[in-house]
């Protein structure tokens, strides 16, 4: 997964996020017009697509700090509420399936042991 000596704090979608989620009307603008925001942020052809296409793993490679790829999937899902079957934790599924799987089976693992 994510990890922080592995972000590229040149990276122009990591100044995007540092803005957007501290500025109301940029989150408006994010819902309402990402492929343009992300024009004046500067943001590459590859940035944008792993944005748009809400690719966990792509934006860890590409050098998105790991704190941010939470906070762009609620920007897009809204908060989870600690479901598992919330879309921005299938984000997460999608990206990293083994560790997905052992994670589950950790979890089931624990709720037989108090049952």
């Amino acid at each position: 997964m994510g990890n922080v000596d592995r972000c590229d704090k040149t990276l122009p979608l990591n100044e995007m996020i540092f803005y957007v989620r501290r500025d109301a009307a940029l989150r408006a603008r994010w819902l309402s017009d990402l492929a343009g925001l992300a024009r004046e942020f500067g943001l590459s052809a590859a940035e944008y697509e792993a944005l748009r296409d809400k690719d966990v793993r792509r934006l860890h490679d590409l050098g998105v700090h790991q704190y941010y790829v939470p906070q762009i999937l609620r920007l897009f899902f809204g908060a989870s509420g600690n479901a598992n079957t919330h879309p921005a934790l299938e984000a997460y599924h999608r990206a990293y399936p083994a560790e997905a799987a052992q994670a589950m089976k950790l979890q089931d693992e624990l709720r037989r042991r108090e049952g």
